[in-house]
């Protein structure tokens, strides 16, 4: 059983910015700071998204990324000027004690004064890899199912480095994240009766639930490579 509450250790936010590959415009890079943020239902006050299609919105207002990921990242060679702070894989929240095993969908966490609750995780994309100047990394982060997750927001309120993030409730204790990922990734279709219990699940994001039922519905995968591979230039 995770611990039920825990100090944030790095609160991050940023614009949207050029990456290192000269042409593809991103919110992942993001800064630490020390000030109170306002959390409002679309995310963290000062943080910004380039594509608003697919990334931020009421279900994915703030990514929350374990700390202790790093050290894996750095022992495969990733880039270790980025490895040496948070905020490396574009999180707003870092916290050392939790991961996707011990976190489950639907959680409701108290973030500072803000109440928020675990949505869905995230579904690497190639940015991932432009960020880190390395081909694959999206593709590594979601077989290692590392990969974090998203809060929609509750209630409103201020957030700062240093405040408490407690778990308040569990309403599905039998779907950690790393069973939700792992199922999510996986192109077995023996799967097919756990993809029916996914779309059912009230607290996980629209968008995760529509996927499992359409896999239902075609009784197979959808092709995920689009999301994995950066456009021709």
């Amino acid at each position: 059983m995770t611990q039920p509450a825990l100090p944030i250790d790095a609160l991050l936010v940023g614009p949207v910015a050029l990456l290192p590959d000269g042409r593809t415009r991103s919110g992942i890079c993001k800064t630490p700071t020390a000030d109170a943020l306002w959390l409002s239902p679309t995310g963290l006050q000062g943080d910004a998204q380039a594509d608003l299609r697919i990334h931020g919105g009421i279900e994915k207002a703030v990514h929350h990324y374990p700390r202790e990921h790093y050290a894996g990242w750095a022992a495969g060679g990733q880039r270790t000027e980025l490895l040496a702070h948070a905020g490396a894989f574009g999180e707003n929240i870092s916290t050392t004690g939790w991961n996707e095993s011990t976190v489950c969908i639907g959680d409701v966490v108290q973030l500072g004064d803000a109440r928020v609750q675990v949505s869905q995780g995230r579904q690497p994309c190639w940015k991932l890899d432009a960020h880190f100047g390395r081909p694959g990394m999206a593709r590594e982060m979601q077989a290692r199912g590392c990969t974090g997750w998203y809060y929609r927001v509750l209630e409103p309120g201020w957030v700062q480095a240093g405040a408490m993030a407690t778990r308040v409730e569990r309403p599905h204790p039998e779907w950690p994240l790393s069973r939700l990922i792992a199922l999510l990734f996986s192109r077995d279709a023996r799967f097919a009766p756990e993809w029916e219990q996914a779309a059912a699940l009230p607290a996980l994001a629209e968008r995760w639930r529509a996927t499992f039922r359409k896999r239902v519905d075609a009784g197979r995968v959808e092709d995920w490579e689009p999301r994995l591979r950066a456009p021709q230039a």
